[in-house]
């Protein structure tokens, strides 16, 4: 019987597996479910960090595989324009600059947006009530030109990503233009030769704190929240994240100007045509009622869902539609605003780039890696990620090598150029300018490799420079870029190093250390530098050092 009951068991297993078309082997064993389907790689820009946790949920509702792969805006939209994106779909904050182009419209099949998040101005409370902007009949008829002036005047200090690197920077240029058109008094798209420059200036005499993401600018202004730096220009969503984080030393009121705000729309935006089943799988899902509940409940962004928005609309700060600023397709507009904030509207820059110049350096092509990047930084390099790790005008650089000891500090000082008219026409370089950055190329193949490594005391001694001169010359903003391929050998310790900086001035002290990490340096040891020095470790040791500069280029 139990024989029988076997082969009766195994005849019927037989069957079932012959119904499903397995009939000449056993059916193999299943992978997990995350490797089932090929997976859909999306290129995300790095404030879609809040929203990895789609990936799982996406292939439960779906079977579409979903993978977010993170960069920073100008060299997502550069990727996809190039058509290096090698991903199936993209996933920015807007695509308004991607779009205003024809290459870029050319690569982009489909799009659709999935949720959104407007512009806001953060203010302090106590801020608020100053300007008198704590009561809601007020806050609601505040315009740009309103915060203009008062930036101008002295009376708001804010935080704002770099208009010409990041997701929020790019909506922050979208801010910039509400201002232009309000100073234009244009009710339509703007052209270049429409911009009030004298508008955009004003309103930048408040721009006091600058990042290239929304985590490092949160966390200098938690530190730094009080009367000098009063307000946070941001997303609506980032900002009452951080109302809601407990942080703050005190709340922050949100103003949305009164004739109209910029909107980050979030488009998924398809790049590979061979996956557009996905996609709309993918986009069906993300718009429906369980995604958008999701998305709004956890990443405080407003939901496209007209269902779903009316059910969560006491959620957000400000109920119903706003305005939405006019965005020129105009190309060139949005160029030239890059191009004049890093110029001309900006605090101009002014750093010393510590060189280690020790005689590991000539190991591995690393002092060649080195020069390459200044080469690179004065060279002519017009692409969009390009132009901003350029050195710019107005700005001052000295190059300080060091090996057993520091060296002798060598400054450059970029001319400004010379502007004409109210509009952003864009003009070529000056003679005077390129003579100079030639001299800083020129002055990179001079380096030599020799010697041990006195890091601190480079370190240190470019800190106290950069601190005379920020007494001589407050109108520029002041940083350190250290670049160093060992272990300190010479001179202080980091103990001694930790000492005398206690001892510098307040003002010394706020000048942040930047920190390049290659070869055999050791990143706890950078790390412990810039923890008290105020800036950020980047790692070079798997990626190119100019790709890595012109991360911290952004952050100047």
């Amino acid at each position: 019987m139990k024989i029988c009951l076997r082969i009766a068991l195994l005849a019927g297993l037989l069957a079932i597996l012959s119904a499903c078309g397995k009939q000449d082997s056993p059916a193999p064993a299943l992978p997990p479910a995350s490797h089932a389907a090929p997976v859909f790689e999306v290129l995300a820009t790095s404030d879609l960090k809040d929203a990895q946790a789609l990936e799982k949920m996406a292939l439960q509702a779906t079977g579409v595989n979903l993978r977010f792969r993170y960069g920073g805006t100008m060299e997502s939209t550069e990727a996809v324009l190039t058509g290096h994106a090698n991903a199936a779909a993209a996933w920015f904050a807007n695509a308004k600059y991607l779009l205003s182009d024809s290459q870029g419209q050319s690569r982009v099949k489909l799009q659709e947006k999935i949720m959104l998040s407007p512009i806001a101005v953060g203010v302090s409370e106590s801020a608020a009530r100053a300007l008198g902007w704590d009561r809601p009949e007020v806050a609601a008829k505040v315009t740009w030109k309103t915060i203009t002036e008062a930036a101008g005047a002295g009376k708001l200090f804010y935080a704002l990503s770099n208009p010409a690197t990041s997701n929020q920077g790019f909506m922050a240029l979208m801010a910039l233009m509400g201002v232009v058109a309000a100073a234009a008094g244009k009710a339509e798209a703007l052209a270049p030769e429409d911009v009030n420059r004298h508008a955009i200036a004003t309103f930048l005499k408040g721009y006091k704190l600058s990042g290239d993401n929304s985590s490092y600018l949160s966390e200098k202004f938690i530190e730094g929240q009080g009367p000098r730096l009063n307000a946070f220009i941001n997303y609506e969503s980032w900002l009452l994240s951080l109302n809601a984080s407990g942080k703050l030393r005190e709340k922050l009121l949100l103003v949305y100007p009164r004739e109209g705000v910029a909107t980050a729309d979030y488009p998924l935006m398809l790049l590979d045509e061979a996956r557009r089943e996905d996609y709309l799988k993918l986009v069906d899902w993300l718009k429906g009622k369980e995604a958008q509940t999701w998305l709004a409940q956890q990443t405080l962004r407003r939901p496209v869902n007209s269902e779903v928005a009316a059910s969560l609309a006491g959620r957000f700060t400000s109920s119903g539609l706003l305005v939405e600023l006019p965005f020129s397709p105009n190309r060139q507009l949005a160029d030239g605003l890059i191009s004049a904030y890093l110029n001309e509207f900006r605090k101009p820059v002014a750093s010393t780039f510590v060189l280690d110049v020790s005689g590991s350096m000539g190991k591995e092509k690393r002092l060649e890696r080195l020069i390459e990047v200044i080469h690179y930084v004065a060279g002519d390099d017009a692409s969009l990620t390009g132009r901003v790790a350029r050195l710019n005008e107005r700005e001052k650089v000295w190059l300080l090598p060091f090996s057993t000891t520091p060296g002798q500090p060598r400054l450059f000082e970029i001319p400004a150029g010379k502007r004409a008219g109210t509009g952003l026409a864009a003009s070529p370089e000056s003679a005077a300018k390129v003579k100079v950055m030639t001299a800083v190329r020129d002055y990179a193949d001079t380096l030599r490799a020799a010697g041990g490594t006195a890091l601190y005391d480079s370190v240190l001694q470019a800190i106290q420079m950069m601190a005379e001169q920020k007494k001589l010359h407050p109108d520029y903003q002041y940083s350190v870029i250290g670049f160093t391929d060992g272990e300190n050998s010479h001179g202080r310790s980091f103990q001694a190093f930790q000492q005398d900086y206690a001892q510098l001035p307040e003002d010394a002290r706020a000048i942040p250390v930047f920190m390049i990490l290659f070869g055999d340096a050791k990143e706890s040891e950078l790390k412990a530098l810039v923890k008290i020095t105020g800036g950020l470790v980047f790692d070079a040791r798997h990626t190119p050092l100019y790709s890595v500069f012109k991360d911290i280029r952004a952050y100047q």
